[in-house]
């Protein structure tokens, strides 16, 4: 049923350049970011580009994504037979028929029309599961069913147009479409005008509604379809467990205080979002009630782009802020939500990458507005004065040791430095988990050594936080202490430190073999140099809590549960949200140190997950984890329950212990 070509041909010609117009308008706002190479490591890229754009590895890691990859590899398959159904509209002897052989054909013309019913299906699934069981609050829009609605109403009309050609007779395929074959008997009887008026309605309407979802697309969330497969490519090659340097000289600009503050990947990734909840629904603040959502992050930084971006092309300055109460805004406590703690950057099938950016606009706060919550200065206060969150003199920063010999860290002669950390050396309760790890690394023969008063934050909330002006002197202090000192292997036992020893310092020229203690006491249980006692399972029914920065940001999960294992005679019980999907305890990006005024406490919603499972101890790796897990249970009254560090429950079965 072929329209007149003269009609149709102005119409696609006209819809193809508005299409083309239309996304170079919206893609070339993202110019207006500062550069950043995203095109290193080619094969790289590739690779990770069909592993998570064409296969959709991270889609599919969730039920529902089985559905949403029906649809895209549908619409991947069937852009095929769109395309030759519009280039034949005004060229009819371009149809697929005319130009290949029949062996080639006849499959084809089967894999369209078992694939429509497929797409047609998923659709339906797709549409009843917005209505019924919405992935977020607010998901039920009429874009969001108008778009399912266009892509059925293509495939009805797909088997429309198919059906009354093999009605008419006139579709010599019929025998290798079995659905389009199934549905002509429908139209059995049909007078052959009745049938080419089928015909005719269905071809435009499928040409109608296939231009204007052309031309949509550009305006709509659905522009991911057009950003998300080069976004895959563009992700990050690391993990981003941390963050750009900047360079401190007089007249500079910090942070993200304005759209074209953002990297132009930044602004890309606001095309790219799906805004399929994934990363809401992951998000510890968006699940206690704070202000921040991460997708609504992303949604304000593309409006705030489209709001600003014409006028910083034409050199003008951008009139809606990035931050604020506007909106295109991001407000203030949205930004001050944030655990830092990668859920959203894990759970994100695109690879958007939320945290990061909002790093950026916490530096813009702090170190160009001065404006940040209150009780955020004492701790800068004290970490520039005295090198710690509490402000205890750094002369006590050796008193753990208590009468144990502890001996100083000295190149040549001692092999790992022992980085105590801030919480190791002045948490009360965070000392017991040193001294349960001097035990263990005397009890197996380290060579070991401290750097007792000479030892200094780390800087980690410093950096989460946005005062990158005051981490940079920590780091580079710090960085200068232990090449002058010769360290090269450091053993650490609490996350934050970790990472940033590992990570972060990197980027000053400092490389450590930096080994979390979770993985060094594995190491020294796999060598023999550890003699446990494991007849009795210590602690009752333990149940282990991943820490954000041991885990998701650094990818170790397997070594505090073989430690458990080998410490207890048994491996621990699990939480529902466990490894890559744990939920935070809500200490990390610098929360540590603030009150929680806004919704649930993370803390709380933590360990009411816990205690599902009545267990007798909470197993943690991480100081602030410990913190929060036992202020929680003391919120809880469960006096039954336990809070314990790995190093402690491997202290405990010891043979021959002091």
């Amino acid at each position: 049923m072929q329209p007149d070509p003269v009609i149709f041909a102005p119409l696609l010609a006209a819809a193809c350049l508005i299409f083309a117009w239309s996304c170079y308008r919206r893609f070339s706002l993202v110019a207006v970011g500062a550069s950043e190479d995203r095109f290193s490591s080619l094969p790289e890229r590739l690779q990770g580009m069909f592993e998570f754009a064409f296969l959709q590895k991270r889609v599919v890691s969730r039920p529902f994504g089985i559905n949403h990859l029906f649809i895209f590899w549908s619409f991947l398959i069937l852009a095929v037979a769109n395309t030759e159904f519009l280039v034949a509209g005004v060229f009819p002897a371009a149809k697929l028929s005319r130009l290949l052989p029949q062996a080639l054909y006849l499959p084809l013309v089967f894999v369209f029309d078992v694939v429509s019913l497929c797409a047609l299906t998923a659709v339906v699934i797709a549409l009843v599961r917005r209505a019924v069981a919405p992935p977020y609050q607010g998901a039920r829009t009429g874009e969001a069913f108008g778009i399912l609605s266009m892509i059925g109403t293509l495939m009805v009309a797909y088997f429309g147009l198919h059906a009354a050609e093999i009605a008419l007779g006139a579709e010599g395929a019929a025998q290798s479409m079995p659905v389009s074959l199934a549905l002509s008997s429908l139209l059995a009887g049909q007078g052959s005008a009745t049938l080419e008026s089928v015909a005719q309605v269905s071809w435009w309407l499928h040409a109608g509604v296939l231009l204007f979802f052309l031309n949509y697309l550009p305006y709509s969330k659905h522009m991911h379809i057009l950003a998300a497969i080069p976004n895959c490519f563009f992700k990050g090659l690391d993990t981003p467990n941390t963050q750009p340097r900047e360079e401190f000289v007089e007249g500079n600009v910090y942070g993200a205080g304005s759209i074209d503050r953002f990297t132009w990947k930044d602004l890309f990734d606001s095309f790219s979002c799906t805004e399929c909840g994934r990363c809401e629904k992951s998000c510890p603040a968006a699940a206690t009630g704070k202000p921040l959502n991460p997708r609504l992050v992303m949604h304000d930084i593309k409006m705030n782009l489209l709001a600003n971006g014409d006028l910083l092309q034409r050199g003008g300055e951008p009139t809606v802020p990035v931050i604020g109460e506007a909106e295109g805004s991001i407000k203030p406590d949205a930004l001050w939500s944030c655990t830092s703690c990668g859920a959203c950057l894990a759970a994100c099938p695109v690879f958007i990458e939320q945290m990061p950016k909002i790093t950026k606009m916490r530096r813009h706060l702090v170190q160009m507005e001065a404006d940040f919550p209150e009780e955020l200065l004492n701790l800068f206060e004290n970490m520039e004065q005295r090198s710690n969150p509490w402000g205890i003199a750094p002369g006590e920063r050796g008193k753990w040791a208590g009468g144990r010999d502890v001996q100083q860290f000295e190149a040549g002669k001692t092999e790992y430095l022992y980085f105590v950390g801030c919480a190791g050396s002045f948490d009360s309760r965070s000392k017991q988990v040193t001294l349960a790890m001097t035990r263990i690394m005397e009890a197996a023969g380290v060579s070991y050594g401290i750097l007792g008063k000479e030892e200094k934050c780390c800087g980690d909330s410093l950096r989460r936080l946005g005062n990158e002006y005051l981490f940079d002197k920590m780091a580079r202090e710090n960085v200068a202490m232990f090449q002058e000192k010769g360290v090269t292997k450091v053993v650490t036992q609490c996350p934050h430190c970790f990472t940033t020893l590992k990570n972060d310092y990197r980027q000053y020229g400092l490389e450590l073999e930096v080994i979390p203690h979770a993985e060094f006491i594995e190491s020294l249980l796999a060598q023999g140099k550890l003699k446990l006692d494991h007849h009795e399972k210590k602690g009752g029914n333990i149940v282990f809590h991943d820490s954000c920065y041991l885990g998701r940001h650094n990818g170790v999960y397997q070594a505090p549960r073989t430690v458990i294992a080998q410490a207890t005679g048994s491996a621990p019980a699990e939480m529902e949200r466990n490894r890559q999907n744990s939920f935070c305890c809500g200490a990390g990006g610098g929360r540590m140190w603030m009150e929680e005024h806004l919704g649930e406490r993370i803390n709380l919603n933590r360990v009411n997950e816990a205690l599902a499972g009545k267990p007798g101890t909470i197993c943690t790796t991480c100081p602030y984890c410990m913190t929060m897990m036992e202020d929680g249970l003391k919120d809880r009254s469960s006096g039954g329950t336990n809070v314990k560090d790995i190093a402690e429950l491997v202290a405990e079965g010891l043979k021959g212990r002091d």
